[in-house]
């Protein structure tokens, strides 16, 4: 009986050890958000410096787009990784350029509202520069940066141009 009545003071005295270290490490945390790791920032330091870009020579022009985070959009630097891309680009409906990338790329088709300097990958092989709006079902690759419309419009001028795509 002795036996049973010291085991269970032990039982209760540990019980209430670990029930104090809970309740102090809790309440040394209260308001403090918890610790959270970006897989990405871990992983891979250089992608956020990087921040998965791509150019675009249009004429005497560079212009730099970020890349979507999507399956199209690293299909495109894997292959530009490879060697450059250059696309034949003609105008339609006054809105974009477009023109076939000579390879297909998984698509990620959703209904999207594009905008001025949208790069979109069309049925899976259609690489498409927007300089107006448009909505339709098609799967982002990127935005061109630090342009304007008319500044891209100038670029891309009227009828065919001729877009390398590379990642230097």
């Amino acid at each position: 009986m002795r036996y049973c009545l010291l085991s269970g003071r032990l039982f209760m005295s540990v019980i209430a050890v670990l029930l104090f270290v809970a309740v102090t490490s809790y309440g040394n945390n209260l308001g403090k958000a918890p610790i959270q790791f970006n897989k990405d920032k871990i992983c891979n330091k250089s992608k956020t410096m990087e921040r998965d870009t791509i150019k675009l020579h249009i004429g005497s022009k560079v212009f730099v787009a970020v890349l979507e985070n999507n399956s199209s959009a690293m299909a495109l630097k894997e292959l530009l990784a490879k060697c450059n891309v250059t696309v034949e680009m003609s105008d339609y409906a006054h809105m974009e350029k477009v023109g076939t990338l000579g390879v297909r790329l998984p698509r990620n088709d959703e209904w999207i509202q594009t905008d001025s300097g949208d790069l979109i990958l069309y049925q899976g092989h259609y690489m498409v520069i927007y300089y107006d709006r448009n909505s339709y079902s098609l799967s982002r690759l990127g935005k061109i940066i630090n342009v304007t419309q008319d500044e891209l419009k100038n670029a891309l001028g009227k009828g065919n141009v001729t877009v390398v795509l590379s990642l230097e």
